[in-house]
């Protein structure tokens, strides 16, 4: 099976992906946290950037990326563009609304002992959003190994996504199986670490 038997032809290509991987959805979450405590903090600016949110995600990256290569070059910059392109929006949502889903209760009887807004935000409101933020972070997570590969796909010499297109090209269809089953292990891996850190961060929800 090419799996096995072709590993060391491939496995020059495993440790790019995981890389632009890692720093992709790493951007992504910063992106998507910042976004969502912005909208959260200013709320008055919800209405209209909310649809941008949503618009953002009917774009079709395929399309956009060669135009960002236009844009950025043929560096890391455009690759993590597209991850994040792909990946912020389930950070975004999810946070977004845990943000909101702090007790009603527990929220007055802090004003009423004269909390300010940022103690409300980092006794109430974060702590209760991370369960909903696990949950973007998931779906992020799986998204970012296939934003990966649409961005090697822009012009890398390494990668799973490159060693796809070459595959392809040479009706080479054993080989590009082996870049699918890869990209689902990775998929999978990233899911278990971050239910993992989501059993560590979020203990109280599972007591």
């Amino acid at each position: 099976m090419q799996f096995f038997t072709g590993y060391n032809e491939y496995k020059v290509h495993l440790l790019p992906t995981i890389l632009l991987v890692v720093e992709g959805l790493v951007m992504s979450v910063i992106v998507g946290i910042a976004v969502a405590v912005i909208l959260h903090l200013i709320p008055v600016l919800e209405p209209f950037i909310y649809p941008l949110l949503v618009i953002s995600q009917n774009i079709p990256v395929i399309v956009v990326a060669p135009l960002l290569v236009i844009w950025f070059g043929f560096g890391l910059l455009p690759k993590l563009i597209v991850i994040t392109l792909v990946c912020f929006f389930p950070v975004t949502v999810s946070l977004l609304e845990g943000l909101k889903s702090g007790d009603k209760d527990l929220k007055k009887y802090m004003l009423i002992s004269g909390a300010n807004r940022s103690q409300l935000f980092a006794k109430l409101e974060w702590p209760s959003s991370l369960p909903y933020l696990f949950n973007g972070l998931k779906i992020a997570g799986t998204y970012s190994v296939m934003g990966a590969i649409i961005s090697e796909w822009l012009g890398s010499d390494k990668g799973l996504g490159k060693y796809m297109i070459l595959s392809q090209r040479a009706f080479q269809v054993d080989k590009v199986f082996v870049a699918i089953i890869w990209i689902v292990i990775f998929a999978l891996l990233i899911f278990a670490v971050i239910r993992l850190l989501e059993k560590v961060m979020v203990r109280w929800k599972h007591d």
